[in-house]
């Protein structure tokens, strides 16, 4: 599962990822997690598959950009404010795989 994260510069989420992929691997989810900036996202999705883009809270205002930029390819969703500042890596994951079923 291909999972992209989105925010302003790609480094802020970088925390979050982390702890993503760590509760993956506990879980036995293979998963490919990774934070961009959301100016390389039109690049990235036309040429890999991406199962689910999630929105950091802080560019929520460019969600409609983001989804126009995807166009169907992969579900887009908000990363819920208070597990992006908890850096809830558990409750962010499990948000993907439901977003992937």
């Amino acid at each position: 599962m291909r999972i992209v994260l989105v925010c302003n510069a790609g480094m802020s989420t970088s925390v979050l990822v982390q702890k993503m992929q760590k509760v993956a691997a506990e879980k036995g989810i293979e998963a490919d997690i990774a934070a961009y900036s959301v100016e390389v996202l039109e690049d990235l999705i036309s040429k890999e598959k991406i199962d689910c883009v999630l929105v950091g809270p802080q560019i929520r205002h460019m969600r409609p950009n983001i989804e126009k930029v995807v166009n169907g390819r992969a579900p887009v969703a908000l990363i819920d404010m208070k597990h992006y500042g908890t850096i809830n890596g558990e409750a962010v994951l499990k948000q993907a795989v439901e977003l992937k079923l």
